[in-house]
C-alpha cells in the first residue's frame, strides 16, 4: 500500500523570499510561512495559536515567489513534507522538516483587478522540486522572528 504525503497551507509570508540559483539554472526559494487557528477555550474565550511552517519552492514557483511574495503576503500552498538531516559544525545532527510546495496561489487582493489572484498564479505541475535536489543550506538554529 502506498502512502499519502500531502500538505494543504493558507497564511502570510513571515519575511520575504529567500531564492538562490542552484547550478543548472534551478532556483529555489525559501520562507516562513504563519498559520494561525482560532478557537474557543473551555471557558469560551477565543484563543489564537500560530504554527510556523518552512516552505520551500523550486524553479518557476521560486521565480514567481521572487517577483511577486513579499513578508506578509497571503498565500494557499499546496505540496508535501520533506523532512532533511545534516551535522552540524560540532558534529550534532540536525533535523528540519519543510513543506515543498508543488502548487501556489497568491490570495492577496489586487486594487487593479479585483480578482484577488494574480494572472500569473496558480499551479505549477513539473516545475517542482528536481528528483535529487542539493541541500539548499542548513536550516537556522532557531526562527530570526
Amino acid at each position: 500500500m502506498r502512502g499519502v504525503n500531502r500538505v494543504t497551507l493558507i497564511g502570510n509570508l513571515g519575511k520575504d523570499p529567500d531564492v538562490q540559483v542552484l547550478e543548472g539554472n534551478i532556483a529555489v526559494a525559501k520562507f516562513p510561512l504563519a498559520t494561525t487557528e482560532t478557537f474557543k477555550d473551555r471557558s469560551g474565550k477565543l484563543v489564537s495559536q500560530t504554527e510556523w511552517h518552512t516552505v520551500v519552492l523550486w524553479r518557476g514557483l521560486a521565480e514567481l515567489a521572487q517577483k511577486y511574495l513579499h513578508k506578509g503576503s497571503l498565500v494557499y500552498i499546496e505540496g508535501r513534507l520533506r523532512t532533511r538531516n545534516w551535522d552540524d559544525k560540532e558534529g550534532h545532527r540536525k533535523f528540519a522538516t519543510e513543506v515543498v510546495g508543488d502548487n501556489l496561489i497568491m490570495l492577496d487582493k489586487r486594487t487593479d483587478s479585483g480578482t484577488g489572484l494574480h494572472p500569473d498564479a496558480g499551479t505549477n505541475e513539473g516545475m517542482g522540486e528536481p528528483d535529487a535536489p542539493p541541500p539548499v543550506g542548513d536550516p537556522p538554529q532557531e526562527l530570526p522572528f
